[in-house]
């Protein structure tokens, strides 16, 4: 088994403003319910269609499905696997700071837990989509390598275009991204593992979504929609296709 070296702590600067702790005790039961609502509808489809990485790394970080995650104790957990930690902000980050914390493996956690009204759609991710939808792929050796040398690209780039064109590889790998395991198309991409409605789209083969082998040149140019159901998804190989994509795409940009 991959064992990382606990680093040293690392000390932050434009992302200190935004770290806090979480207040794992003041949660309600009404919150926790919520949460196992949640963890509850999406692990059945999840168990047949996410790749093996991702089951693998919730189990690894000890996510239950009757209570909220305590982000200290993902991160005990994590942190000796792959050095990652699940690091809790106060709510969305501005670009340096996103981009210092991922260098640091450091993942901006949000705290708060959508209320019932929003169970199926949120504008703002919350725990269930940073903690249930990102975390258990940083258990992943190459997927958190792959992780923290975006985040340092990023946080070297001054200009405009290309930051907006790493964002589309965040976008359609980190956020909506889809593996080729042993011939059949599993969902990795946050977006997809915390959405039922968009992750059904993939399962499904809905009309109008379009699955093509990645390719970095396509996804460099296609455009994020972020407020409709994903037409286009772009399917990996493996884990490592994306760390070298974010190589390649370094060269070219940086």
């Amino acid at each position: 088994m991959f064992v990382a070296a606990i680093p040293t702590p690392t000390k932050l600067h434009a992302a200190e403003p935004f770290l806090i702790q979480q207040d794992w005790a003041g949660y309600t039961p009404e919150q926790h319910d919520i949460w196992r609502e949640l963890v509850l509808r999406r692990m059945p489809q999840l168990e047949q269609h996410a790749c093996a990485e991702y089951l693998d790394g919730f189990h690894q970080i000890g996510l239950q499905a009757d209570q909220l995650p305590d982000l200290t104790a993902v991160s005990k957990r994590l942190q000796p696997r792959t050095g990652w930690q699940s690091t809790p902000v106060s709510g969305f980050l501005p670009a340096d700071a996103f981009f210092e914390m991922l260098a640091a493996r450091m993942f901006p956690t949000t705290t708060w837990i959508r209320s019932r009204e929003s169970m199926e759609y949120t504008p703002e991710p919350d725990i269930f989509h940073d903690v249930f939808g990102h975390v258990p792929m940083h258990a992943h050796p190459v997927f958190a390598d792959f992780l923290e040398h975006y985040g340092k690209v990023c946080a070297g780039l001054t200009s405009a275009d290309a930051l907006e064109r790493m964002g589309r590889l965040f976008w359609f790998t980190v956020e909506f991204g889809v593996i080729r395991e042993r011939g059949a198309i599993k969902v990795y991409g946050s977006g997809l593992i915390s959405s039922h409605g968009e992750c059904t789209q993939v399962v499904e083969r809905i009309a109008g979504l379009e699955i093509r082998d990645f390719n970095l040149d396509q996804v460099l140019e296609e455009k994020v929609d972020t407020g409709n159901m994903q037409k286009v998804l772009y399917a990996i190989e493996s884990f490592e296709q994306i760390y070298e994509a974010t190589k390649e795409a370094e060269a070219r940009l940086g």
